[in-house]
């Protein structure tokens, strides 16, 4: 089973500001959705259906973005996925949108996803089967503070792109 995952999207004209740049609000938008397809084709976890059987959704408590290059229109972009932390009521995910090739980075969240039961109105823990999955694509980092994380992904960049001259 994989545990990076990408997808490839092309940036529409809609989305884009007047410099023909992704709008900064729409980024989540195309990270979010990428998500959503990514782990209902890998994983086998159609969000939607999943809810509509167990009352279970998750919500959005928290996202830290860094902009650092522009994606513009029509440009097709890569996005990755992967789970760097999970627990019985708490997913991290750590989202990155390349270029197509994957040498220029175009931004990096993180975002935090609580379990919610649409039934009762409240947080909810995840079940057995949920964590067994979490448990076989979980991807750790070792850094904890996002800003930090962010300049280790340049820094690895920059080093592979100098590698690679």
């Amino acid at each position: 089973m994989e545990k990076i995952l990408k997808t490839k999207r092309k940036i529409r004209f809609q989305d884009c500001d007047p410099f023909n740049h992704l709008n900064n609000s729409k980024y989540l938008e195309y990270f979010l959705n990428a998500r959503e397809d990514q782990i209902a084709e890998q994983y086998n976890l159609d969000v939607f259906k999943y809810m509509q059987e167990t009352g279970l959704s998750w919500v959005v408590a928290s996202n830290q973005i860094s902009y650092i290059k522009p994606a513009i229109t029509m440009e097709t972009v890569l996005i990755e996925s992967q789970l760097i932390q999970y627990s019985e009521n708490l997913l991290q995910v750590e989202m990155k949108m390349w270029n197509e090739n994957e040498t220029e980075l175009k931004a990096i969240l993180w975002i935090k996803f609580i379990p919610y039961n649409i039934q009762t109105k409240k947080s909810a823990n995840h079940s057995d089967d949920l964590m067994k999955l979490f448990q076989s694509v979980v991807v750790p980092i070792e850094e904890s503070i996002f800003e930090n994380r962010y300049l280790e992904t340049i820094q690895k960049l920059k080093t592979r792109i100098h590698a690679q001259l």
